[in-house]
């Protein structure tokens, strides 16, 4: 058994195991774009390694960060209806992924119409998320918007006994996760480490002391 057969295997998301298990395996390069957005939908990523962001972008290439995914998520569910991509996916480091053709995932629903209850299930908790994303945008000020962006984050051990965020982020990915200037979210870390309230180390951050709820 080849080690993608394996990762395969151990996915723990049976309708994400069971896409992976029809596609093909592709590697892709850091700063690739999976999907770029306005393109033709044609096939839907399940990600075995690797990391990858979604995101859009104006005519002037000013970018917002829609959402992360890693191994055993999938992306570009949206290929259902095969029209134009929403939005661009591009991957942070070297990423592997099984590609389904949009064609053999509708014969895959054909066969087992419950995958496809599953599919829309998972567009509909996007999209819940995506607008409560925009809803942080429209109605918090910048450092709420922080704020919230390091509460989400997952947090792993690290050597040192702390808990540290697993994604690596530069203020300026966070600066277009948040719909801000990069000198803004310098101001605010520089004040939360100044106040005991977080640490960054290797673009990773950790939460020292519950931080303030308004600043």
């Amino acid at each position: 058994m080849g080690v993608w057969d394996l990762a395969i295997r151990n996915i723990a998301d049976p309708v994400a195991r069971q896409l992976a298990a029809r596609g093909q395996i592709r590697t892709f390069a850091r700063g690739d774009l999976l999907i770029r957005e306005h393109d033709r939908s044609d096939s839907v990523y399940v990600l075995l390694a690797g990391n990858v962001q979604v995101f859009v972008a104006d005519a002037r290439g000013r970018e917002m960060i829609l959402a992360h995914y890693r191994a055993s998520d999938f992306v570009g569910e949206m290929a259902l209806d095969g029209k134009p991509r929403s939005a661009s996916v591009r991957t942070l480091d070297e990423t592997v992924c099984s590609v389904v053709a949009r064609e053999l995932l509708l014969d895959m629903i054909r066969a087992n119409p419950e995958l496809a209850l599953h599919l829309y299930a998972t567009i509909i908790a996007r999209a819940r998320s995506t607008t409560g994303s925009l809803k942080s945008l429209a109605l918090m000020d910048v450092y709420g918007r922080v704020a919230r962006l390091l509460r989400e984050q997952e947090y792993v051990p690290g050597e040192d006994g702390l808990l540290w965020s697993r994604e690596r982020l530069t203020q300026q990915e966070i600066a277009k996760r948040v719909g801000a200037s990069r000198d803004m979210i310098s101001r605010i870390f520089k004040d939360l480490r100044a106040g005991g309230y977080i640490a960054t180390r290797d673009r990773r951050i950790t939460i020292l002391r519950r931080p303030p709820a308004r600043w």
